[in-house]
């Protein structure tokens, strides 16, 4: 258990006297959940547990520091210099605990234990999901946890092991490989294609594709959008209008037919990344040159195609 000693000095008969009270690990978690949230609900939404237990939590806390460490209001909880030293101090130890961990959980040499991967929902079921499937038939000791979400996981915290994700620029502090490039182009109906647009909602994030729609005069058409690339698919398919989709999941589906080439502004690189600490784990070698090797073959059969 880590903790930091905080004397307590009481004076009796002009003698001090130094009585040790330790602050916990948890102790520091509870405060700086508080200080990043900026209230009990928050806080106790981080923690895995309840506004009223977070707030007991901090009363014990502050009791026994005998000092304040938020200002109450009705606005929310807003840190006191003391706090924000707690505060500040939890996250270094949380750093160095995270650090060591990964540097343990690299000597692992075993082909063996739990990888953890986040990718995107239509990455997962147009390209990744079989090969996932014959990585773990091949090693049936590693256990494949899959966190699918359109965000990118914070691997330096343990989130994911694994990042399978398409990005101009991966980020600078993990490790990894280009595992191949994700080509888009327009789709329709085949039966009829209309001349109308389904394009992207604002909480998909897809600026990329918002700025080609603008560019090509066709926001005005636009007359249908949606926040996940399975929902534009969806609507080409059913006939609301023609919709920019990856290739490698609108080829697949027999009522779309693709209307021109590929758009070269649009290709993104598509990123198979981890951190350092765990490169030289022997399941993550492993799960990354199997995926590495699926994927080029992917590539190979879709180049072939075209």
């Amino acid at each position: 258990m880590l903790y930091a000693p905080k004397p307590t000095f009481l004076k009796n008969d002009n003698v001090l006297c130094m009585n040790e009270q330790a602050l916990h690990w948890d102790d520091l978690r509870v405060v700086q959940a508080i200080a990043e949230a900026g209230s009990l609900s928050g806080a106790g939404r981080r923690l895995g547990t309840s506004h009223a237990t977070v707030f007991r939590r901090l009363n014990a806390i502050e009791r026994r520091l005998d000092v304040a460490l938020f200002e109450r209001s009705r606005t929310g909880y807003a840190p006191t210099p003391a706090g924000e030293d707690l505060a500040a101090t939890a996250a270094r130890v949380e750093t160095e605990v995270l650090g060591a961990e990964r540097r343990i959980v690299g000597r692992d040499l075993r082909l063996s234990g739990t990888i953890r991967v986040t990718t995107t929902d239509t990455l997962l079921m147009g390209l990744l999901s079989p090969i996932f499937a014959g990585f773990q038939r091949a090693h049936p000791e590693i256990v494949l946890e899959v966190a699918v979400s359109n965000q990118l996981f914070n691997l330096s915290q343990r989130d994911a092991d694994v990042a399978v994700r398409p990005s101009p620029t991966p980020p600078e502090h993990l490790v990894g490989r280009q595992v191949g490039t994700i080509a888009q182009a327009v789709y329709a109906y085949a039966g009829d294609p209309p001349d109308a647009w389904v394009g992207p909602d604002r909480h998909l994030g897809y600026a990329a594709l918002d700025a080609w729609m603008a560019g090509q005069g066709v926001n005005e058409r636009c007359r249908y959008r949606v926040d996940t690339m399975f929902g534009m698919l969806a609507a080409a398919r059913d006939g609301l209008g023609r919709a920019v989709l990856p290739c490698y999941l609108a080829d697949a589906e027999p009522a779309l037919v693709r209307l021109g080439e590929p758009i070269p502004e649009l290709a993104t690189d598509l990123w198979l990344l981890t951190h350092p600490d765990l490169r030289r784990v022997a399941r993550i070698r492993a799960f990354m040159a199997y995926v590495a090797e699926a994927m080029e073959k992917v590539w190979e059969q879709e180049r072939s195609v075209r």
